[in-house]
């Protein structure tokens, strides 16, 4: 069982919940597991996080679809709702803004059936994930949007460990600042594994499973 706390911070609707110790997931060891489960199924929650997300892209970025990783689907549409009110431009001739989720192959790269390729395709693409920290999700997320024709508009997060990813600026609420002790590891070159500490559970996108 791990012991999850939940960090304050200066937004009243926000929050982070995180557990400390030692988690594997599919690309890497971490020390810590940040639960970001009811920021994407809670509507309070995720209206709170698409409306701090937004503010990065107003008047400056056109955004004609949201393609939604790691079961953001909920914030992904509270972000489109955000995006369609005044103040923000979209190319779409409806004047509305597609929410897209992928689908991976087993080899975890990303496709689109030909029914939500034309959702893509010529359109200006923001691209939202829980996370970015190794870089390989959003990596091939980007690669995705190239190869259907689309434009990246950029790359959002609740939490990131970057600012900038495969050249496009990351937007997010919560980075190393808020959990300064936080790291990656190569599974290969893990301090934690070297050390001789269990791995307390398996972490993705779903969440976790505690050994």
């Amino acid at each position: 069982m791990i012991n999850m706390v939940k960090l304050p911070t200066s937004k009243s609707e926000l929050f982070l919940r995180v557990a400390k110790g030692h988690f594997a997931t599919s690309h890497s060891h971490i020390n810590y597991y940040i639960d970001v489960t009811t920021q994407k199924t809670r509507l309070s929650e995720a209206k709170a996080v698409a409306k701090e997300l937004v503010s990065a892209y107003q008047h400056n970025t056109i955004v004609d679809t949201v393609l939604c990783l790691d079961g953001t689907q909920v914030i992904g549409t509270c972000l489109a709702n955000e995006l369609t009110k005044d103040g923000f431009t979209n190319m779409n001739a409806h004047k509305t803004i597609y929410i897209v989720t992928p689908e991976y192959t087993s080899g975890s790269q990303i496709i689109l059936r030909d029914n939500l390729a034309p959702m893509v395709k010529g359109k200006h693409v923001l691209i939202l994930a829980a996370s970015i920290t190794t870089g390989y999700t959003i990596q091939a997320a980007v690669e995705a949007v190239n190869y259907y024709g689309g434009i990246v508009a950029g790359l959002s997060a609740i939490f990131a460990t970057t600012h900038e990813c495969l050249g496009y600026p990351v937007t997010s609420i919560f980075d190393p600042t808020s959990l300064p002790d936080y790291a990656s590891f190569d599974s290969r070159d893990c301090p934690l594994c070297k050390a001789g500490q269990h791995i307390d559970a398996l972490v993705n996108s779903f969440g976790y499973s505690a050994l």
